[in-house]
């Protein structure tokens, strides 16, 4: 059975002790809870109405959820757990075939090998970076910049984040930003490195300025902090009636940039009118087109590796919009099975290392 996080309902924060009233038994597994933060001392005298937990952050003291509230979360856990991964199984599959062209190769599993020389099932840093987020917000409880800034460091610098430590395939734009503290502002730094991340915001109540503000830790310039901005309206749109609705949230929060406009018709192109590259709008836009051009979690992956080029992002992308459309019981159990570090991408969603099961609906198109 999961174990429901507790979080202050005002502040956000999962960090919460439990309030030992009364006079409990002094064990040496109480004396571990104490150091760790785990609980706290509430005194002697005992009320039906006293509070049960303390906010470790804030040092308020409240309630435990109601069954409603619980109930949500388990929801949201399903939802984020499809987007994930989705994009994870995405990513995994494109790397063996990054920057090989289109139609020169066909993708039909997954593979190992390619320019990374990686074994079968691994992810690369567009899942990292996109667990680095998550892990932020679950600990947090918040969208905490500085925070995420400092676990993409740690992704970077010390291997967190990876299947097995090893670090690869990162981008220009990434690496300056981490490595000078900033986001890259030059209209010449529009990689998809901040799209690919993004996601986990859509299971969030993240307003657009703080969207943007995730986006800008590594890309800062508009048409990157905006095309986040987008895919995350369609990301929560997706969870809530799949592929319904895709083209009119295109419309209603597309940015008024000439260099958008292409978006609000591209799911009528044909493919070779599609780009793949790590342009951000380009791998927005390819991601947008398989979603909609396809009928399942599987063929929308596989359509978005066999583009060519930017393989790995253009699949993560469009992973995590179609495990947000389909959910996570409609991914390949095969796949799934193949991926490596599922016990880095379980503790990034539940906050524990043994996997949870979580049965998730799939939404028709």
């Amino acid at each position: 059975m999961e174990e429901h996080v507790i979080k202050h309902p005002s502040c956000g924060s999962r960090n919460i002790a439990e309030i030992l009233w009364g006079l409990p038994s002094f064990t040496d597994e109480l004396q571990k809870k104490l150091s760790e933060g785990k609980a706290v001392p509430g005194g002697r005298c005992v009320d039906f109405d006293d509070p049960k937990y303390e906010c470790n952050d804030c040092l308020h003291r409240f309630e435990k959820h109601t069954v409603a509230e619980d109930l949500v979360e388990i929801v949201e856990r399903r939802r984020l757990k499809g987007i994930i991964y989705g994009a994870a199984v995405g990513d995994a599959l494109g790397v063996p075939y990054e920057f090989q062209g289109r139609d020169s190769f066909t993708c039909k599993g997954m593979a190992s090998g390619g320019v990374h020389q990686m074994p079968e099932g691994t992810f690369s840093d567009d899942t990292s970076m996109l667990l680095a987020t998550q892990d932020s917000i679950r600990e947090r409880g918040r969208i905490d910049v500085e925070d995420m800034r400092e676990r993409f460091r740690r992704w970077l610098y010390e291997g967190a984040y990876t299947a097995d430590g090893k670090v690869f395939d990162v981008g220009n734009a990434t690496a300056t930003a981490l490595s000078e503290g900033h986001g890259m502002v030059h209209e010449y730094s529009n990689g998809n490195g901040s799209l690919m991340r993004i996601a986990p915001l859509a299971c969030t109540d993240a307003t657009d300025d703080e969207i943007r503000a995730v986006s800008a830790i590594t890309h800062a310039h508009p048409i990157s902090k905006e095309a986040c901005v987008l895919f995350v309206h369609v990301l929560r749109n997706a969870l809530e009636n799949g592929a319904d609705g895709i083209v009119q949230v295109i419309e209603d929060h597309l940015p008024d940039d000439a260099r958008f406009r292409f978006l609000a018709d591209i799911v009528a192109w044909p493919r070779e009118r599609v780009r793949s590259t790590g342009y951000v709008l380009d791998t927005l836009g390819a991601a947008l087109w398989c979603a909609w051009n396809t009928d399942s979690y599987e063929e929308c992956v596989l359509a978005a590796v066999n583009l060519g080029d930017d393989t790995d992002t253009t699949a993560c992308v469009a992973g995590a919009l179609a495990g947000a459309m389909y959910g996570y019981d409609s991914i390949c159990k095969s796949w799934i099975e193949q991926l490596r570090g599922k016990e880095v991408i379980n503790r990034c969603i539940f906050g524990q290392e043994a996997p949870v099961q979580l049965n998730c609906g799939k939404l028709s198109k």
